[in-house]
């Protein structure tokens, strides 16, 4: 089984993976070590920089007793020429998985089609379904649930937003996105998640998507391998940003999320990340968890 999207999984697969992440959390924090992935070895393949994703998956296996590699494809004979599917065939020989964040969704649909292994999707330009398994597993921590809440996405339609449209769908959760023209989530997912009997809501007026939600949620204006469009961005962004007046519209025990990192005073303001309603550090400290839940069910056995 791979995991490139986040509809790759079940409601009920879901469901587990976030009941097994509840329990290695509660372990960690009690500090009990149990070995599900001893030496099986993961190979970590980065075509964009990251901190989050690294850290978490690299301690994720420590954590599991196994073992991962750092991989750069300026360092790698990927960086020479070999080709995706080569790659993927030998990796496939050498180590138990590939979690690879690419530049172009296309690539790890190609290392999935000629991989033996699991392949994880770290990010893509398409999707990020690492990022939505973690949000998830916030939102059931703070809410209790996840069925019948609604999300309101505030800014531009980027890969995250794509995974949280399809987990909506699947979850039963309701979504508003609130996005100026030419910045709406991608059209054949938005149509999945219709498809999907998900309620997906497009609009502009950030005040009406963010009226009575749940959650709050925004990224960065300017993604990676969007800086060329940089002050276009930062203008047409300019009124989607998460502050304190758009919390006051929401319910009153919203949570705020934010994948991070973020640039405060653009997309988000400092006093909403530090407020009570944020859940943003919990947030990253739960893609840790929950991708310890996910390599456990890939690499590993049932715990």
């Amino acid at each position: 089984m791979h995991f490139i999207s986040i509809a790759d999984l079940s409601v009920e697969e879901a469901n587990e993976i976030l009941d097994v992440a509840d329990r290695l959390k509660k372990e960690r924090r009690d500090g009990v070590v149990r070995d599900y992935l001893k030496n099986k070895s993961l190979a970590m393949i980065f075509e964009k920089s990251s901190t989050r994703t690294r850290v978490s998956f690299e301690v994720g296996m420590t954590d599991l007793g196994g073992h991962a590699l750092y991989l750069d494809p300026v360092t790698m004979q990927l960086g020479r020429g070999e080709t995706i599917g080569d790659t993927a065939r030998i990796l496939s020989r050498y180590v138990h998985g590939i979690m690879i964040r690419a530049k172009s969704h296309s690539t790890v649909v190609e290392m999935a089609r000629n991989a033996t292994v699991p392949v994880i999707n770290g990010l893509d330009d398409l999707e990020h379904p690492c990022q939505v398994l973690a949000d998830l597993m916030t939102i059931r921590e703070r809410k209790g649930r996840i069925k019948g809440l609604k999300l309101a996405w505030i800014g531009d339609g980027n890969n995250v937003c794509n995974s949280l449209v399809l987990a909506s769908a699947m979850m039963g959760m309701r979504m508003s996105v609130a996005c100026p023209p030419g910045y709406e989530p991608d059209e054949g997912i938005v149509e999945r998640a219709r498809a999907m009997r998900g309620q997906i809501e497009i609009m502009r007026n950030p005040k009406d998507a963010a009226e009575g939600a749940d959650i709050l949620y925004t990224d960065v204006w300017v993604s990676m391998g969007d800086e060329a469009e940089k002050d276009k961005r930062l203008k047409d962004l300019r009124g989607y940003q998460i502050n304190m007046g758009l919390v006051k519209l929401a319910d009153k025990d919203c949570i705020v999320l934010h994948c991070l990192p973020a640039h405060r005073g653009e997309e988000i303001t400092e006093d909403v990340i530090q407020c009570e309603n944020s859940a943003i550090f919990d947030e990253a400290e739960n893609r840790l968890h929950a991708q310890k839940a996910l390599l456990v069910r890939l690499l590993g056995k049932d715990v």
